[in-house]
Formats: C-alpha cells, structure tokens, sequence
C-alpha cells in the first residue's frame, strides 16, 4: 500500500445492511466454548490479500481476545505510527512466531503478553480461525480466546500507542461491515472497514477505524459463528 494512503478517505461503495447480525444470545461465553467444541461446516470468507512486497511469507499469530464484561467485548490495540508493518493502524495483540513457541497458541499467547502485558492466566483459549495473508506476506493464525476480568494492561510503548474495547455484537452485525474499493498500480483491491464511535482511555469521544486483516479476521469470526 502506499505510505500514504489513507483509508478512511474511500467512501463505502456498499454496506451489508441485508446479512443477519449474531445475535446477543449466541454471543455467550458458554454459546462461543459449544461453538468452538463442536463447530459447524463453514468456509472463511476472506483468506489472502494481494501481496505489496517480496518478503519471504512468515507466520504469525494474533490473540483475539474476547474479555467478559457484561456483554463480550474485543480487545484491539492501535500500532504506533513508526512501525514498519501497519503503523498506526488497529490490530488484535500478536506477531511473528518464534523458534521457542510450541504451536500458534503459543505464539499469541506470548505476544498478547510481551504487547500489552495481558497474563496468559486470564485467557481461556476456545479455538483457531483459519490462517489470514496479508499482504505484508504474515501467514497469520487468529487464536480466539475468553478473557476473564481483572487483568492489567501495560503495554509496549514501541509497538502500543493504545488498548480499546469495542462491543463483539457490534463487530457481528454486517449491518456495521462497509466494503471499500481501491485500484494501486492497475490492481483493483477491495477491503472491509468497521468504524467504531468509542472512548479513548482518557474517556474523550474517539473514532477508531477497524480495517484490513483486522476487519477480515473478524468478519471469518462472523460467517464461523453465523453458519
């Protein structure tokens, strides 16, 4: 992507106003460890992103993390702006696996911790999604997980320039789920935005705009929990 395109300048060409919402019922912690248990036949809906580089693919893999508050919410981190990969941008908690880690849990686990200093004590992990490409060439696995109140954050300054939560039942209503449409060097390329109106940590209104592999990871949690 070029540096300086800036998403949020593309209006939405459509809306998915059409496609039902999860509801608040199956949006239970008990609801999502049956789910995950026994799931159903699905396919994810988006799996690979145009490439924009010629880096060796690497693995990776992110925490989605589901914290237990009166209704569920999704944890998401906002990248500083002078990270190499997706600055600025918002992204669950997560990176490059390491030859020490066991397995993808394993690695978001790890990075959840070494990110923004959630203890691996407060996550109940339910299951995988399968692996998203982005176009950064990360092979990336979504591990998704219950977390449970009391936690601290203290998050990595380099990486972290902000911990949010936004409302998982907003996040599964299509009705919030805007498809955009942009043409980079000839190639048309298509993505998924999901605007969050929210708070900051200072409790001032704030605009946070969920988009690219984030938004496609969750929109495969959507069509997961939905078939």
């Amino acid at each position: 992507m070029p540096l300086n395109f800036d998403p949020q300048q593309l209006p939405p060409v459509s809306v998915d106003h059409h496609l039902p919402a999860v509801t608040l019922g199956e949006l239970q912690a008990a609801t999502l460890r049956a789910r995950f248990r026994a799931p159903p036949e699905w396919a994810p809906e988006i799996v690979l992103e145009k490439r924009f580089n010629d880096r060796v693919p690497a693995h990776a893999s992110v925490l989605v993390p589901l914290v237990q508050r009166d209704e569920l919410t999704v944890l998401l981190t906002q990248r500083t702006a002078h990270l190499t990969d997706h600055p600025g941008q918002i992204s669950f908690p997560g990176g490059r696996a390491e030859p020490e880690d066991v397995n993808e849990v394993a690695t978001a686990l790890r990075e959840a911790q070494e990110e923004i200093g959630l203890a691996p004590q407060y996550v109940d992990v339910l299951g995988q999604l399968p692996t998203y490409t982005t176009g950064t060439g990360f092979i990336v696995t979504p591990v998704v997980a219950l977390v449970r109140p009391g936690f601290s954050i203290q998050a990595d300054p380099f990486e972290v320039a902000e911990v949010f939560e936004v409302p998982l039942a907003f996040l599964m209503d299509p009705a919030n789920h805007r498809w955009h449409a942009a043409e980079f060097a000839g190639r048309r390329r298509e993505f998924l935005s999901m605007p969050w109106n929210g708070s900051g940590a200072d409790g001032h209104p704030r605009h946070y705009f969920v988009w690219g592999a984030t938004a496609a990871m969750l929109r495969n949690l959507y069509r997961f929990l939905v078939a």
